[in-house]
């Protein structure tokens, strides 16, 4: 990197400009207040067909105040990290708070729920990578995937790798700071045939870059993905088995989480309102969030507003067990914070699994879905419909890929109707999960 990052030395000086701005806020007449702040810095890389196509280093930095008058609130922000700027910001909060209406759910979290256990984690590896050995990792990978016999194109391979500090501070005289990591390799490789063409990708993600999958590995299995969707058709349409791929499992995850979350509850803007220890799921599935694993995703003793993270069993025996809350929305609706300001951290399934096969066996004759197009998700109602793509099965073989058509079903009927979850667990991201077998959507094809 162009520049060297000192990670301690930056939470010594965001832990510095967070107490001046705590401290300004309430000389300048707020009765709390509360800071988020933030440095990153990293590179990214990205290849073409060979060749050198974008080199990025980037460098951000942030400071975020909420000031309290009263049950009066205001937010201000800046990157600015003068200390005039962080007087105007501060003086900027104060005057939005004194314009804005009262809100009795409005404040800080309670003082006894700070966190007090703040163990090390283990999320941060910064990686001594020069640009030119980004380079050739980016290189290396592409080349890879586009050496496999019927890879006719590169839509490139990209390489990033960043660190960066956060801290959050309130005027309860708490003061949280993590160090952080991510690094990412990614491919995305075109074959053509006689139908056309189709493309497709690969990529591996860690905290860690001694966890990141081999270059070539990355670009051959792109490339693998990429030669499986030549001579792709449309399906019949009917009522039919869904086989959802490992990461498309992962987005249904979110989509329950968005439903649970404080938020669209106390706005009445969830199917899932009202419905706490009523059943969702087959009894035999567990959903969890894992704040505290040792270098996970997500990992964070502390949630956005200072709160001590916990486990916690969103969906137990298949019934709903909690909301995802933070004291905003727990207020809102009369209840407790759960820890989950600024969302749930490394969630996790906890149910009987099966190989992939095995699910294909169990479903017969149906879709395997492995991408998925469009937004068409109603959290309200949760009507579910999404164009996709995958693979046509008949008595549990693959047969042919199939594209250009879209499945449809209700969020709550999905839940109720999943069969079984597979073994084949992607654990690249925050959510991991392996495949969802759902025992009827809709599929309107040809």
């Amino acid at each position: 990197m162009a520049q060297a990052f000192d990670a301690s030395a930056q939470q010594a000086l965001l832990t510095h400009r967070a107490e001046g701005a705590l401290a300004m806020a309430k000389r300048l007449g707020a009765d709390a207040a509360e800071v988020g702040a933030s440095v990153d810095q990293g590179i990214g890389v990205s290849v073409r067909q060979g060749e050198v196509e974008t080199v990025e280093l980037s460098r951000d930095q942030g400071i975020a105040i909420t000031v309290y008058i009263g049950q009066r609130k205001g937010s201000a922000s800046s990157s600015d990290a003068s200390e005039a700027s962080l007087q105007a910001t501060v003086e900027k909060a104060l005057s939005i708070a004194r314009y804005t209406g009262e809100d009795p759910a409005a404040g800080l979290a309670d003082a006894a729920l700070m966190a007090t256990d703040l163990p090390d984690l283990h999320v941060h590896h910064p990686w001594d990578l020069t640009t030119d050995q980004a380079i050739e990792l980016a290189l290396n990978c592409e080349q890879a995937g586009r050496e496999v016999s019927g890879i006719t194109q590169s839509d490139g391979a990209s390489l990033s790798s960043g660190e960066g500090v956060r801290i959050y501070a309130n005027s309860h005289g708490f003061i949280g700071t993590q160090k952080g990591s991510r690094h990412s390799l990614s491919c995305m490789l075109i074959a053509e045939d006689d139908k056309g063409m189709q493309r497709d990708m690969d990529y591996t993600s860690a905290r860690d870059p001694r966890e990141l999958a081999d270059p070539a590995t990355v670009g051959r299995e792109a490339a693998r993905r990429t030669l499986r969707r030549l001579g792709a058709k449309r399906p019949p349409t009917g009522t039919y088995p869904v086989l959802f791929d490992p990461s498309m499992a992962s987005g249904l995850v979110g989509h329950l989480m968005g439903a649970l979350a404080g938020g669209a509850l106390y706005r009445q803007a969830s199917f899932l309102c009202d419905r706490l220890n009523t059943p969702l799921f087959p009894d035999w599935f567990n959903l969890e969030e894992r704040p505290m694993e040792v270098g996970a995703t997500a990992s964070s003793p502390f949630d956005g507003e200072g709160v001590q993270t916990r486990n916690n069993r969103f969906i137990e025996h298949g019934k709903i067990a909690s909301y995802m809350l933070s004291s905003y929305s727990a207020r809102r609706l009369g209840m407790t914070t759960t820890g989950n300001a600024g969302g749930a951290r490394n969630m996790r399934i906890t149910a009987p699994l099966s190989t992939q096969a095995s699910l294909l066996e169990q479903m017969g004759t149906g879709v395997w879905v492995t991408e998925l197009m469009g937004q068409g998700i109603n959290g309200v109602t949760g009507d579910y419909s999404r164009g996709a793509a995958g693979f046509w099965v008949e008595k549990g073989v693959v047969q042919y890929p199939i594209e250009e058509f879209t499945i449809a079903s209700n969020l709550e009927r999905m839940f109720a109707d999943l069969i079984g979850v597979g073994d084949d667990i992607d654990r690249r991201g925050s959510i991991h999960s392996g495949s969802w077998l759902i025992e009827g959507m809709t599929i309107a094809g040809h």
